[in-house]
């Protein structure tokens, strides 16, 4: 309140600086705010496609204990894997809930955003009718999460 000299108290303006403090506080505190973005990556060891009628899986990798992701949520996957040039061989990357088809051996995707980031993922490959086989190795991913 103003006094009688239109001049603005001091208890005035303290009472404004402590709204605007636990504003600020809520704020900063929020679930979305606590919720830090972060990555994890993790490798898997190479693998031998044989069949072309059945697809093979390759190990399950999971987030590391250190990643402390909780229930964060994934934002973008990236992979990488290797097989001989000129050799081809249909890939998935899976998540529980879905398979994605892979459009080469290195890229990234965001059709697993939204889903727990602390879920287990997998390669899938399978070869075309007729081919021989082929191993593939260097299976790489990175989970981006929030």
């Amino acid at each position: 309140m103003k006094d009688t000299l239109g001049v603005i108290s001091w208890k005035d303006e303290m009472r404004k600086a402590l709204v605007m403090l636990l504003v600020l506080l809520l704020v900063l505190l929020s679930p979305s705010a606590l919720a830090a973005p972060g990555s994890w990556v993790a490798s898997m060891p190479g693998r031998m496609v044989a069949m072309s009628d059945r697809a093979v899986a390759t190990q399950s990798v999971a987030a590391p204990p250190t990643a402390h992701v909780g229930e964060a949520r994934m934002t973008l996957i990236q992979w990488q894997y290797r097989h001989p040039p000129g050799t081809p061989l249909r890939a998935w990357l899976c998540h529980p809930e879905q398979c994605v088809p892979l459009t080469g051996m290195r890229g990234a995707t965001q059709a697993f955003a939204g889903m727990q980031a602390q879920a287990p993922i997998h390669f899938r490959f399978a070869l075309a009718p007729g081919q021989r086989p082929v191993k593939v190795q260097g299976l790489q991913v990175i989970v981006n999460y929030q």
